[in-house]
Formats: structure tokens, C-alpha cells, sequence
């Protein structure tokens, strides 16, 4: 069970980076915000996952 909680959380990360990915690609530049509410999007979605695990 606990794999598959990983491995939705996974997959919720890359799905994550790959939208803002797709939405960064065709501009030359990037805010530092736009950056953090990304990392912190992923970071989110896998300390959720996380905190699932340990109960």
C-alpha cells in the first residue's frame, strides 16, 4: 500500500514539473518566485505523501 502511495506522489511531482515546465519552455526568463512556487509544489505533494506513510 505504501508503494503505491509513493509512487502517486511521484507521479503528482513529475506531473507538477512537467506543467510548469511546458509553461516556462518558451520564455527566456524566470522569475525566482515562479521557481519557488515550484519547488514548493513538489515539495508539497511529496511531504504529503510522506506524512500518509508514517501513519
Amino acid at each position: 500500500m505504501t508503494e503505491t502511495h509513493e509512487l502517486d506522489a511521484i507521479t503528482e511531482a513529475l506531473a507538477i514539473i512537467d506543467r510548469a515546465l511546458g509553461e516556462m519552455l518558451h520564455r527566456e526568463l524566470v522569475s525566482t518566485n515562479e521557481v519557488a512556487d515550484l519547488l514548493l509544489d513538489v515539495r508539497s505533494a511529496l511531504a504529503h505523501d510522506a506524512a500518509l506513510a508514517q501513519n
